[in-house]
């Protein structure tokens, strides 16, 4: 897994299976933050109950996709999408899976740029 420290690689983590948060804050912040110029990178970490709500939601499927249009990176913690049997959905959405307890220790160690939500 590319791991990025920079001070210009912002990481959220999304944990808040909240439909409207999904939308108006994850996915609405992470898309004008690439398309504004803000961060030269976003990344977002699928965590938890959000890996089950994306598996199921359709709609945030599509905000997935035209987040990722303006360049933002999506992955997902394969522990929880194993956990809930979400392994190949999340793999057919187009996240790449991984174990993130290591590299988010290493990001919040290191003071990069992470908001959680």
């Amino acid at each position: 897994m590319e791991q990025q420290n920079n001070k210009e690689h912002l990481h959220i983590l999304w944990t808040n299976a909240d439909v409207t948060t999904a939308k108006l804050m994850v996915m609405m912040y992470a898309r004008n933050a690439m398309k504004n110029g803000w961060w030269k990178e976003v990344t977002v970490i699928v965590w938890g109950a959000t890996v089950k709500l994306l598996a199921e939601n359709e709609e945030l499927q599509e905000e997935l996709k035209r987040a990722e249009s303006f360049g933002v990176k999506f992955t997902g913690c394969i522990a929880c999408a194993e956990e809930l049997n979400l392994v190949d959905k999340m793999k057919e959405i187009g996240l790449d899976l991984y174990k993130w307890g290591p590299p988010l220790t290493e990001l919040i160690k290191s003071g990069a740029p992470l908001l959680t939500i």
